[in-house]
């Protein structure tokens, strides 16, 4: 049984004001398209609301993500926690901070994940590579 903890940072500048993006991290329908490719998902966005997703891995693994929002102030910072299990084993448990700032007519967005990685379910590179392919996917819809 093995723990492994990790954190990092990913940075990314969107030329659409914070409102835009903050939008597409609120509006279930618009974050539907770029962070859930294939699965299900539901969003309750608003402080002790929840989202969830559900897909197939790779290996045929049944996936699951339910994160909780603890902090959202409108146009700046969203916090939330997520589980993540595969055929209904947790595999990690973190804390995402999303912290969105006006940069001159666009947004820069700083989003760091505090991650307990559990029994090599998961690995913390495999979590950086998957949330900076989202991150840019969301890039994509703002255009």
């Amino acid at each position: 049984m093995t723990v492994k903890h990790a954190t990092f940072t990913l940075e990314r500048s969107y030329p659409v004001p914070p409102e835009r993006v903050f939008a597409a991290w609120a509006d279930p329908a618009a974050k539907a398209r770029w962070f859930v490719p294939a699965g299900t998902h539901t969003l309750d966005f608003r402080v002790g609301g929840t989202e969830t997703v559900g897909a197939t891995g790779p290996d045929d693994t049944k996936l699951s993500v339910t994160s909780t929002y603890h902090d959202i102030v409108p146009d700046r910072r969203i916090v939330y926690a997520t589980t993540l299990s595969g055929d209904e084993v947790l595999a990690t448990v973190s804390i995402t901070t999303v912290e969105l700032e006006a940069d001159g007519g666009g947004t820069r967005l700083v989003l760091t994940e505090q991650g307990t990685f559990l029994d090599g379910a998961e690995e913390p590179q495999w979590r950086e590579q998957g949330t900076g392919d989202w991150l840019d996917r969301l890039g994509e819809a703002l255009k």
